[in-house]
């Protein structure tokens, strides 16, 4: 098999918090936030991979840390064959021309002080690649393949709908051709018939020009989709990997189990009953020891509180991480 486009390996990222002035002064007040944990995915050229997650389990964290828009406290990200982690200066930004983002709020993702021009055209003028007339001419193609018009470039974000204004950061993340984009929630702030018709334009992006999606949503429906496989977040490690029809279908850890059973179905009476988990998702400063999902696993034994679970290859690239499967 050919190498994965991107590699990622072991990845962790931390932040440092404190409470309050006394943590200026000394370390007795400072915490870890663990926001990634040793997360380990690859995707192939012209893949999909959907991740999901509840809010606040890392997956937004980890989107842009491969990115490296956030640094990484440890592990690898590697592009292309390229260890992301060893690039400095003209070379990191060169690769960045690679590799955009399209962020979940099209009204705090846009300049206000900006026209759409302007907006499509700042990452031309800021690699050096087009001026004038040229750059011109590419932010025209740029928005006109998202679906906008070249009589929309003088106006400003706040005079388009949501979609609109989403349409606009998609154009802005393709108009230096990259390979990969990270979709970080790009439909979850748009109304249900809005996300149909930028879930279809991503599709017929991805078809004509060859792209490679990590797609992060907090909708399953979603993520079934639009991705050919997924990966099940929790509390800022991957618990569950594989296909997208066979972890659907057939889920095997507890968190994914109740995360497909909460999707409203028509014949829910005649379906797999409503799995609800009991607390909130516990806090990334003071993580449960052991599996950190036991605090909410129906299914939790005493070993789920003392030992973290390995990954267990069930077949077909399904991976799964939780000791129902781990053989004695």
């Amino acid at each position: 098999m050919s190498a994965p486009l991107l590699e990622v390996r072991d990845l962790v990222k931390h932040y440092d918090s404190d409470s309050g002035w006394w943590s200026r002064l000394t370390t007795r007040g400072r915490r870890t936030v663990r926001a990634v944990n040793g997360v380990s995915l690859s995707i192939a050229a012209g893949e999909t991979v959907g991740l999901i997650g509840e809010s606040g389990c890392g997956k937004t964290t980890f989107g842009r840390t491969i990115l490296r828009l956030h640094e990484p406290t440890s592990g690898s990200v590697r592009f292309d064959g390229v260890d992301l982690a060893k690039l400095t200066g003209e070379a990191l930004k060169a690769m960045r021309r690679r590799m955009q983002i399209i962020f979940q709020d099209p009204y705090a993702s846009l300049n206000p002080r900006k026209t759409v021009e302007q907006i499509v055209g700042t990452p031309l003028r800021l690699h050096g690649i087009a001026v004038g007339t040229a750059l011109r001419a590419r932010v025209v193609e740029a928005v006109e393949s998202v679906g906008l018009r070249a009589s929309h470039l003088p106006r400003f974000p706040h005079q388009f709908s949501g979609g609109q204004r989403q349409r606009i950061g998609i154009a802005r993340a393709l108009i230096l051709g990259p390979a990969l984009i990270v979709c970080d929630e790009p439909v979850s702030a748009l109304d249900v018939s809005i996300q149909a018709q930028i879930i279809k334009l991503l599709e017929e992006l991805k078809r004509e020009r060859g792209l490679t999606y990590l797609f992060i949503s907090h909708d399953i429906s979603v993520i079934g989709y639009v991705s050919n496989r997924v990966a099940v977040m929790y509390l800022g490690e991957i618990v569950e990997i594989g296909p997208v029809r066979e972890v659907l279908e057939r889920p095997k850890h507890p968190y994914t189990e109740a995360l497909i059973s909460a999707v409203p179905r028509v014949d829910a009476a005649r379906g797999r009953g409503r799995i609800r988990l009991e607390g909130d998702l516990p806090s990334p400063l003071d993580p449960p020891s052991g599996c950190t999902f036991h605090t909410r696993c129906p299914r939790a034994m005493d070993i789920c509180r003392r030992v973290a679970p390995k990954e267990t290859t069930l077949g077909a690239g399904h991976v799964v991480r939780c000791h129902l499967y781990e053989t004695p």
